[in-house]
C-alpha cells in the first residue's frame, strides 16, 4: 500500500491486533491508523505509542448494526478506508449443549457478523477506487473441528469462506484480500482458552505462536501477494488435512 493511506484495525488492544498495527506502522510510516477496540484505554496507549497519525476509538463489536454510522463518520473525518484488518474476536470453549444461546449468538455477532459488515461497508469503495487491502484473521478452529468450539468454529469458518470468496471477486478490481489462519498464539484470548480446557499432554505439546512473528508473516504475505497465512507452520498440516 502507498504512503498516507488510512488503515482501520479492529481488536487493536489485543496481542495480535497490536502486533499488526505496529508492523503496519513500521512498513508504512505515513499511514493514518484508526485503532478500534472495546478496550479504549488499551487502544489509546497503542495510538500514543504509534504517533500522531494514530487514533483510537471504542467500538463494541457485539453491536454490528452500529458499524454503518461509525464508518461513515470515520470516513468523513479521516478519509476513505484503504486497509481493513479484521482482528477483533472472542472465544468461549463450552460444549454445544452447555452453551446458552445468548453466548452463542454473541460469538456469531462478534466473530462473523461484525467483520462481514465492515467488509460490506469498505469493499465497494475499494473496488471503485481500484485499490485496497482487507486482512481477515480467522482461526484454525474454523478448519479443524475442536470440542467446545461449535459457535466459535462456525463463525471463523464462515469468515474464512467469505474472505476466500471475496479475494476471488475483488482481485480483478485491484483489491487484495488475505485470510489468516492462526493456531494458538500467545495472547489474552489464548490464555483464557487454556483455562477452559482440561490440561493434557497434547495441549502442552501443540506449538504456540508469537503475535509479532504472526504479524510479520501477514505483512510479508501482503507484500508477496499471497492469499493466506497459516501460523505456526505446524498447523499447515491440519489446514490441508482437517
Amino acid at each position: 500500500m502507498s504512503a498516507g493511506e488510512h488503515a482501520l484495525i479492529t481488536g487493536a488492544a489485543g496481542a495480535i491486533g497490536a502486533a499488526l498495527a505496529r508492523a503496519h506502522r513500521a512498513r508504512h510510516p505515513d499511514a493514518r491508523l484508526t485503532l478500534v477496540d472495546v478496550d479504549l484505554e488499551g487502544a489509546g496507549r497503542l495510538a500514543a505509542e504509534l504517533g500522531a497519525a494514530a487514533h483510537a476509538e471504542r467500538w463494541d463489536r457485539g453491536v454490528p448494526e452500529e458499524r454503518g454510522a461509525r464508518v461513515e463518520a470515520l470516513t468523513a473525518e479521516r478519509g476513505p478506508i484503504d486497509v481493513l484488518i479484521n482482528c477483533a474476536g472472542v472465544m468461549e470453549i463450552r460444549s454445544f449443549a452447555a452453551t446458552p444461546w445468548e453466548i452463542g449468538a454473541r460469538l456469531l455477532r462478534i466473530d462473523l457478523e461484525s467483520p462481514l459488515r465492515l467488509m460490506s461497508l469498505v469493499a465497494p469503495g475499494m473496488r471503485d477506487r481500484r485499490r485496497g487491502l482487507i486482512v481477515n484473521v480467522s482461526s484454525m478452529a474454523g478448519v479443524t473441528p475442536l470440542h467446545g468450539c461449535a459457535y466459535y468454529g462456525a463463525a471463523k469458518a464462515g469468515l474464512a469462506m467469505a474472505s476466500e470468496i471475496a479475494r476471488r471477486e475483488l482481485a480483478p478490481a485491484g483489491v487484495q484480500v488475505v485470510t489468516v489462519y492462526p493456531g494458538p498464539v500467545k495472547s489474552g484470548l489464548e490464555r483464557r482458552a487454556r483455562t477452559q480446557v482440561p490440561p493434557s499432554r497434547l495441549a502442552r505439546w501443540l506449538p504456540t505462536g508469537d503475535a509479532d512473528r504472526l504479524a510479520a508473516r501477514v505483512l510479508d504475505a501482503v507484500d508477496k501477494r499471497r492469499p493466506r497465512v497459516v501460523y505456526p507452520a505446524f498447523y499447515d498440516l491440519a489446514n490441508r488435512f482437517p
